[in-house]
């Protein structure tokens, strides 16, 4: 026992030589992650998330297509060659629509923040932030009131500054981004047909779009100058967006090598990726609260009220020993039986017995027709006996009802010129009789065929009796339905999507007229910017009418139509009688669910 502790403890110092040893490994590999600075520890992780959620689609998005000639935009690529030059076109259109999709969205999130009220921007300020906006602004609201009495209007000069700031940048991302989409819709266009010859165009293309990145890491590059010294955006933004630049390539050979589209292609794309997490940091850093953030006291409201109602619940459950919660569920279960037996079942089994198991358990009906026949001779018989002793002559057994009864009624009037003799001494009494019998019968006539009503309707009350469950569930069926199916965006049904589409006709019809009007003042580069905006709202328009139209058969027309809309070249004046004419004759841009 005495030699073994020694080893014993020599075991246990290299288990723990061991430990120190990966510890220190390990400790060390996380102090390369995490620098002196966390600002930069959170960009470089902020980053790391960018460029590992933002990778390059490689699947083409149902939007605007490219501006090819009617031969490209019709046929299929076949060679390898076309593919990849597809493939990058697409790709950059459709990283450039959705990136601008996103800047947008949060663009606009803000303009409507600046429109309201100097008061709805201190709330904003106050409670739409997240809790530590909310104490951060508490204590300063404190501290300025003390130190200075204009402590509110200071305030609502620091929420205008902070929506302003975010305006203009996102303003700033959205003009650049837009007028390089248009430059680079407006080369595509000018390639023509890609099919005949795609390495040759893709090679020109890859050239100009070389340039295209360059003007555009040109024109963000200056946003750094928007930064305020006081600035409300956390971190940094003044680092460079750098394009790598295409080599030195004689562009008067007929063709380019394999190895040098390649790295043409690889390049587009590392640049694209560039754009991407550039883009994406900007915009996180200027994008508009979560909407957790933004309803953070209702959030916390309803986070203490559950907790409250579970700490109550814990208190009566099983687990602090009482038999409360049990008791209480028996009891509703209980109820809720006894409450659907009385107050659903029973009355729905009365229903069904008194409207259907009245007609089918029932011998006879309200009325037979035998009953009605041995009345209809007793009347014959007293009208044929009363004729005969009236008129002094035999009558047939055959003769007519309504003969006889004339004679009745004959001898009646007369009777009536001397009631009270004639009703001790006369016929009176017995025409009065024979009256009252015509009546029985009559009354049993209409008895019978009011219960043939009621037999032949038998199974339409046995519909009427279901009616009232058959509409409950129906009523629960399109609730549930308009739950689940809350889609009031562009692309869905209902009035709500339809407004939305048209509503996208208007905003294509305004950025047109727009551009028009920057073209005639001069305005170039503003020209550009509002170029690249119809394109995106046309990108817009044609994924949100593509289900519908297809479903009704005008697509072909319509996407014909969105795409002469984007046409570089096409005059303002058919470009505007195009918009006209798609709220007049397309069904899912009509302004009512009726159609003609």
């Amino acid at each position: 026992m005495e030699a073994a502790t020694p080893d014993g403890n020599e075991s246990s110092r290299d288990v723990k030589t061991l430990i120190s040893f990966y510890s220190n490994y390990l400790w060390n590999r996380l102090t390369t992650l995490f620098p002196s600075s966390p600002s930069n520890f959170l960009e470089k992780i902020s980053n790391l998330s960018l460029q590992t959620a933002l990778p390059i689609s490689t699947k083409r998005r149902a939007g605007l297509p490219l501006p090819l000639s009617p031969n490209s935009f019709n046929s299929t690529p076949t060679t390898p060659e076309a593919s990849r030059v597809y493939e990058v076109l697409n790709d950059i259109m459709d990283r450039s629509i959705l990136n601008l999709h996103k800047i947008q969205k949060n663009l606009q999130f803000w303009q409507s923040r600046a429109e309201r009220s100097n008061a709805r921007k201190v709330y904003f300020l106050f409670f739409e932030r997240g809790p530590r906006a909310f104490v951060n602004g508490t204590v300063q609201l404190m501290r300025e009131s003390v130190t200075d009495g204009s402590a509110m209007q200071h305030l609502s000069h620091s929420a205008s500054a902070y929506i302003s700031e975010r305006i203009a940048v996102l303003s700033a991302l959205r003009c650049s981004l837009a007028a390089f989409l248009a430059e680079f819709y407006v080369e595509v266009d000018k390639c023509g047909d890609l099919v005949k010859d795609p390495e040759k165009s893709f090679c020109s293309l890859m050239v100009t779009l070389n340039g295209l990145f360059s003007k555009l890491e040109a024109s963000i590059g200056h946003l750094h100058a928007l930064r305020q010294s006081d600035s409300s955006v956390d971190g940094t933004y003044s680092f460079p967006l750098l394009f790598e630049k295409l080599p030195e390539i004689s562009q008067e050979e007929s063709q380019w090598t394999d190895c040098e589209i390649m790295d043409a292609i690889n390049l587009a794309y590392k640049n694209l990726q560039e754009l991407d997490s550039y883009l994406a940091l900007m915009v996180a850093k200027h994008q508009k609260p979560r909407r957790v953030t933004r309803y953070w006291i209702r959030y916390t409201c309803g986070a203490v009220g559950l907790s409250v109602c579970s700490f109550w619940l814990l208190r009566h459950s099983r687990l602090m020993g009482s038999s409360d919660i049990d008791n209480w569920i028996r009891e509703a279960r209980e109820s809720t039986v006894s409450f659907f037996t009385d107050h659903v079942e029973q009355p729905l089994l009365s229903i069904r017995d008194e409207l259907l198991d009245t007609f089918k358990k029932r011998q006879k009906g309200v009325m037979d027709m035998e009953e009605v026949q041995l009345t209809s001779n007793s009347l014959h018989r007293m009208l044929l006996a009363f004729s005969e002793q009236t008129k002094g002559k035999k009558f047939p057994e055959n003769a007519a009802d309504q003969e006889m009864l004339e004679i009745v009624m004959s001898r009646y009037e007369k009777e009536l010129m001397h009631p009270i003799q004639n009703l001790l001494n006369g016929e009176l009494a017995r025409a009065l009789l024979i009256q009252v019998q015509k009546l029985k019968l009559d009354i049993e006539m209409a008895m019978l065929e009011l219960d043939q009503i009621l037999r032949a309707n038998e199974i339409n009350f046995a519909i009427l009796a279901a009616l009232p469950a058959f509409f409950l569930s129906l009523g629960l069926i399109v609730v549930v339905r308009a739950w689940f199916r809350q889609d009031t965006r562009a692309e869905g049904r209902g009035r709500i999507a339809r407004i939305q589409r048209r509503l996208l006709v208007v905003e294509v019809e305004k950025t047109i007229m727009q551009y028009q009007t920057y073209i005639d003042q001069g305005m170039e580069n503003d020209a550009q910017c509002m170029f690249g905006m119809l394109i995106y709202c046309l990108d817009r328009l044609y994924h949100a009418v593509r289900r519908h139209a297809k479903a009704t058969g005008e697509w072909q027309c319509l996407k014909r139509d969105i795409i002469d809309l984007g046409k570089p070249g096409l005059q303002i004046a058919y470009k505007l009688i195009v918009t006209a004419r798609m709220d007049r004759v397309y069904d899912c841009l009509l302004p009512s669910l009726k159609r003609q």
